[in-house]
């Protein structure tokens, strides 16, 4: 992978409830910190996009997709665990040195 290529994530939440608001301030948290200026972040709100939700088999929220790089990841539930979030992402630490 080039390293001015970002990661895009999306986070797939319900409403603004309190769960989805602390996931979005987790995800985009730990992605200031580890990963400043190399990712994209998308939330979609599962109840306003349905459709979406069905195709992208949104069973759970919260859910992060890592869509790029490929192979797409994806993670459901707490993102307080920052060690497991970019495990299940497969964010590696060497993947965060890549673009210094």
């Amino acid at each position: 992978m080039q390293s001015q290529e970002k990661f895009r994530l999306k986070l797939y939440v319900t409403d603004h409830t309190l769960r989805s608001r602390q996931a979005l301030v987790q995800l985009q948290r730990l992605c200031e910190e580890q990963f400043p200026n190399l990712y994209e972040l998308e939330v979609v709100d599962v109840l306003e996009h349905p459709a979406e939700a069905r195709a992208q088999r949104i069973l759970a929220t919260p859910t992060v997709v890592r869509e790029l790089p490929h192979p797409i990841r994806r993670i459901i539930g707490d993102l307080a665990d920052v060690d497991k979030v970019l495990a299940g992402l497969a964010l590696h630490p060497e993947t965060k040195d890549r673009g210094k």
